[in-house]
């Protein structure tokens, strides 16, 4: 009906519910200490673990 494939759909659909979650919470009180902790964790993200190193070597389902 939209003219996309399944996969394109999908996507589409996915990405506009995470745009949807993210922008309901967009706003949200901390003290200053959660507030350093958070800035914190966004500057120093952990390094990627072996599991989603993994993941990400494989290739898609759609592409096999």
């Amino acid at each position: 009906m939209l003219g996309k494939t399944r996969t394109e759909f999908m996507i589409d659909s996915a990405r506009q519910q995470a745009v949807d979650v993210l922008l309901d919470q967009r706003l949200f009180m901390l003290d200053i200490q959660r507030f350093d902790a958070f800035m914190h964790a966004l500057d120093n993200p952990p390094a990627p673990g072996p599991k989603l190193q993994a993941l990400l070597r494989k290739a898609p389902a759609w592409q096999k």
